[in-house]
């Protein structure tokens, strides 16, 4: 794909996203920040982005950390194709076609850190538990599962309460009129460009149709039940957390 088109769908997708998280370059930061540390003491880290979409994340995970190897793993063609043409040069990333829905894409051991973003919430809870018992055992000692995402809380006052803070931080930040998910694809799938290079299925999207609705303590007590030592938020805003586990 020519990278100067593949650029311009990148920047488009990333302030379309922001319109969800007003606060997007920040939980990147805090999730690198994590990262950072725990592979500190490492000479070359091996670092996974699941559900890595058009590279947003790898992207500056290879600018922060430059000697990280980084494997972006996805289930969609069109964004794994903007992600690699929008790989920088000289960075170590690889990019490969999973979905992390089904068994047997993890491959890598050991491996010092693993992140998503706005990706996990996808799977279904028992794929989700099997999920972070795999990448406990992967993970090295000392390695962490870093994921940032909108979750869920089951008192109703209380996900009243974040729900308006997230609003009122968009409202302020200038965001809710930022193009929405369909609406971006929907031009995907217009480009005369795109459509000389993908099929209309693959610039459709894909979505599994269903998201799990589990709270950031649920997330925590599946993290202790896979292995890992030691699980907990190290960062919030509204409904938006990002969740560490050490193992």
């Amino acid at each position: 794909m020519d990278q100067g088109l593949a650029a311009s769908w990148v920047r488009r997708w990333d302030v379309q996203q922001e319109r969800y998280i007003a606060d997007r370059e920040e939980r990147f930061d805090v999730l690198i920040d994590v990262v950072e540390h725990v592979c500190r003491d490492v000479a070359e880290p091996l670092v996974l982005d699941l559900g890595c979409g058009p590279g947003s994340l790898a992207t500056r995970l290879a600018r922060r950390l430059p000697r990280a190897r980084v494997v972006g793993i996805d289930n969609d063609p069109f964004l794994l194709g903007l992600a690699e043409a929008t790989r920088p040069a000289h960075a170590a990333i690889e990019y490969l076609q999973a979905d992390l829905a089904e068994r047997g894409w993890l491959k890598w051991r050991p491996i010092d850190a693993a992140v998503s973003t706005t990706a996990l919430h996808w799977l279904r809870p028992e794929r989700l538990a099997e999920t972070y018992r795999d990448l406990a055992g992967a993970l090295r000692e000392g390695g962490a599962l870093v994921n940032g995402d909108h979750f869920y809380d089951a008192q109703p006052g209380i996900r009243d309460l974040t729900e308006t803070v997230k609003n009122r931080r968009a409202a302020r930040a200038g965001v809710e009129s930022h193009e929405d998910w369909k609406s971006w694809w929907a031009a995907v799938a217009a480009d005369p460009a795109l459509g000389e290079r993908f099929t209309a299925a693959e610039l459709r999207g894909i979505s599994t149709g269903y998201g799990n609705r589990l709270s950031p303590q649920e997330h925590t007590r599946l993290l202790r039940e896979a292995g890992f030592a030691e699980a907990a938020p190290v960062w919030q805003f509204g409904d938006d957390y990002v969740l560490a586990a050490l193992r």
